[in-house]
């Protein structure tokens, strides 16, 4: 019996111990406790500059982004099927993909049957060329989409390891789609930016931040030379902003 009150005791003790120490440390007591439950507590700067890409000082700029990526060697080719990322072109909201961005790039001299740009014109990013298209015959002939990030490469820096939706989205995504001249998008084939770059000059930066901010976004990585690559171009244009993250 006299255990049990002095375990009583003990007990009490402990608590009031506990009490006063909680009302001479509230500060103490919000940090430990309080805050684990507070549903309203937003990211610290450090964790929104890693979800956003945004830095305290710079925004979105593409240089600061490309240093969040991860720097790996290439995964093997083996196992890449362009199937692996899309059977083709989707529908959205009735029409092709390909038509859709085909009229987002011809702007308002797109002109249009139903869903199919059959004439308009613009200036080609890759060769800076300035196209004009009188039939969809000449567009079919002269113009393909270009993933920036080319699905192959995809494949090599961390593609491969995910699931179908999201390699879907990678080849579906505006953001990773061009509408270009079909002799430059061969040139290019999958390569990145340590193999290829458009020969319009004055494009580099912006084709740069794009790659930059697609791999960002579904997380695939870069090897060291071709972030040395996309570093040198992005000295010319330190202030390039990602686009689309």
């Amino acid at each position: 019996m006299k255990l049990k009150v002095r375990r009583i005791l003990a007990a009490m003790l402990a608590l009031v111990g506990i009490l006063i120490w909680i009302f001479t440390n509230p500060n103490s007591y919000e940090t430990e406790y309080q805050k684990t439950d507070d549903k309203d507590i937003q990211p610290s700067s450090s964790q929104e500059a890693v979800l956003t890409g945004q830095t305290e000082d710079s925004g979105l700029q593409a240089s600061k982004l490309l240093e969040l990526l991860d720097v790996k060697g290439r995964a093997p080719k083996e196992g890449y099927e362009r199937d692996e990322f899309y059977p083709g072109w989707p529908t959205v909201d009735g029409c092709n993909l390909r038509q859709i961005i085909i009229k987002r790039e011809f702007g308002d001299s797109a002109a249009l049957d139903g869903c199919n740009v059959i004439s308009g014109e613009y200036d080609e990013p890759y060769t800076g060329e300035h196209l004009v298209f009188t039939s969809k015959e000449q567009i079919s002939k002269k113009i393909q989409i270009d993933h920036v990030v080319a699905l192959s490469d995809a494949w090599q820096k961390g593609a491969k390891y995910f699931d179908y939706d999201t390699r879907n989205k990678i080849a579906t995504d505006p953001l990773n789609l061009l509408a270009v001249d079909a002799s430059a998008n061969k040139q290019k084939s999958d390569g990145d930016a340590a193999t290829w770059l458009p020969k319009n000059k004055k494009f580099r930066c912006q084709y740069i931040a794009r790659q930059i901010s697609v791999k960002y976004k579904y997380q695939l990585w870069v090897t060291e030379a071709e972030k040395n690559a996309m570093s040198s171009i992005l000295k010319e244009c330190p202030n390039e902003m990602a686009v689309g993250v």
